[in-house]
């Protein structure tokens, strides 16, 4: 194993990357990385992170026509999981 820079940790638990091996990662303010825990020690990849939604077009139809329906109430809370049951 080589080994190319050395950085110390903070008491915040925060290190700064060393310019030589950002300069090898291409890493830039703002890029993403990865760590890998392995036995012989940490491994840092860059990453790249998407932002997804977490539910279908079709999922989200349903949501707004729920979102837009008028809301039922109930008496007691019995009566609400008696309705809740009957789902």
């Amino acid at each position: 194993m080589t080994i190319i820079d050395t950085t110390k940790m903070t008491s915040k638990g925060q290190v700064t990357v060393p310019s030589r091996v950002r300069k090898i990662l291409h890493l830039k303010g703002g890029s993403s990385v990865a760590f890998t825990v392995t036995k012989y020690g940490i491994i840092l990849v860059p990453c790249e992170i998407t932002a997804r939604t977490p539910y279908t077009p079709r999922e989200w139809k349903k949501i707004e026509k729920l979102a837009s329906e008028e809301g039922k109430s109930f008496s007691s809370p019995e009566a609400a999981k008696k309705h809740l049951a009957g789902l």
